[in-house]
């Protein structure tokens, strides 16, 4: 056995001092003091909090966006996901134009071969048939119960009609979908606008898509969950107004789930004005906002309104991939890093305002329960898997693009002064990292999300 010993955990019960033991893939103990044989392995872990391992349910690795491939496949982005704490990411397998959803799945399924963390998928469906449809229960056997629509890009988008179907047949599966919620017409013709009027650069790209696309589309999709009495899920929550959509569908009765990342807690659209084109580090979408939205966010996740953190992350090269952008905003790449940075960006920023309970719960607990992989993910029990993330809280370092281990050339977070590190993360009971460095190890699986 593998023996924690000396440290906090953060358990489904809260903080409790205890020893813990993991058995291959397997927590099989949780005492007070575990007593160690000759064969057993001891880590002490005096000082340090056990977390259950990080859950990342919004990632896009070796995602081909139509004109390049993410700087990040599932080698390399999962890699940088076990040395920051995260132990299982939440993909998204996307469905062609004319395909299957099973044939969708199998390619991402062969994609993530060799990652260094677990991974799941939630299914993006662009194609609503009666095809579709009828595979819904397919993907269920199969291990997927989350989905994903978008109310932007033009290869991705579905009508408002035909997300009602989607929402209504999801509830045979128990399934939830998440939706990219800004109004992609609207937002066409606002970029022909700021081309026109000769605005080329990164700054015009929160122009083109401000707050009110994205709250009038979480707007419509409340409505349509409501029309269809199914649970929705607003991902990558970026605005004050659509904070106050989703109160005011809360307080109808309507069970609405919302997801942020942090780039939205910790950034303002200052960032686009940057010199030498930097501001195009930041484009992504939804874009950054005003600090009133940061604030705004910042107090729903300190007062329990949002439910998950996860990043979204999308990474493309500045050097080589963005400046294809240089002289039209529309072309720079939209996405940006975050996958290992997450855990340790979120728990410096938020130390004075959240528990460690609810740092779980943010990144770890709910996402597994969301996306039904509880209590396996997600909880510090015995009989749970042993996916753990040994943070100590008395290391501080600076966060650089020249010792992270995401393949991308810059971090948002350069220079983000962190007070604390992963010391160890066990992936499947096997360590995969220490003190934020790879330990070589690669045992990630495939993980069905299943009622």
């Amino acid at each position: 056995m593998n023996i924690l010993k000396n440290g906090t955990l953060v358990t489904p019960q809260g903080m409790i001092r205890a020893d813990l033991a993991m058995k291959q893939d397997k927590i099989v103990k949780i005492e007070a003091d575990i007593p160690a044989q000759k064969s057993d392995r001891v880590w002490d872990i005096t000082g340090c909090v056990v977390f259950p391992g990080f859950i990342d349910g919004h990632t896009h690795l070796d995602l081909n966006n139509g004109v390049m491939d993410t700087a990040d496949n599932f080698k390399t982005g999962t890699l940088g996901a076990v040395c920051g704490g995260t132990t299982t990411v939440i993909d998204f397998a996307t469905q062609d134009k004319g395909d299957t959803l099973l044939h969708a799945l199998d390619h991402w399924k062969k994609l993530a071969e060799g990652s260094s963390c677990n991974y799941a998928f939630h299914m993006a469906i662009t194609d609503w048939n009666e095809r579709t449809k009828a595979e819904l229960p397919v993907m269920q056997k199969e291990g997927v119960t989350s989905f994903k629509a978008y109310f932007a890009y033009d290869s991705l988008m579905v009508s408002d009609y035909q997300l009602l179907e989607i929402l209504e047949s999801l509830k045979s599966i128990d399934g939830i979908i998440g939706v990219h919620c800004e109004n992609g017409p609207i937002i066409n013709e606002l970029q022909k606008r700021e081309l026109a009027r000769g605005n080329t650069g990164p700054e015009a790209h929160p122009v083109s898509r401000p707050a009110e696309v994205e709250a009038e589309a979480i707007s419509r999709l409340c409505w349509l969950g409501k029309l269809a009495d199914a649970p929705v899920h607003v991902v990558h929550l970026s605005s004050k107004l659509g904070l106050e959509v989703i109160r005011a569908a809360r307080k109808r009765g309507q069970m609405v789930y919302a997801e942020t990342c942090p780039q939205y807690l910790l950034f303002d659209d200052g960032v686009y004005s940057q010199p030498d084109f930097e501001g195009a580090k930041f484009v992504l979408s939804p874009p950054l906002r005003k600090m009133e939205d940061v604030m705004a966010l910042r107090h729903a996740v300190i007062d329990g309104e949002i439910d998950t953190v996860s990043t979204d992350h999308c990474s493309f090269n500045f050097e080589t991939q963005k400046k294809v952008g240089l002289h039209d905003f529309t072309k720079i790449p939209n996405g940006g890093p975050g996958v290992e940075h997450r855990p340790t960006v979120m728990l410096t920023s938020f130390q004075d305002s959240l528990s460690y309970p609810e740092f779980a719960k943010l990144m770890s607990e709910n996402q597994a329960k969301l996306f039904h992989l509880f209590p396996r993910k997600g909880a510090l029990k015995v009989g749970s898997d042993a996916d753990i993330a040994v943070w100590d809280p008395n290391c501080t370092w600076t966060i650089s693009a020249a010792n992270q281990h995401q393949n991308v050339d810059y971090t948002p977070y350069e220079g983000f002064q962190a007070s604390g590190r992963m010391k160890y993360v066990f992936v499947n009971g096997v360590l995969a990292s220490q003190d934020g460095e790879p330990t070589g190890e690669v045992v990630g699986r495939f993980e069905p999300t299943r009622t």
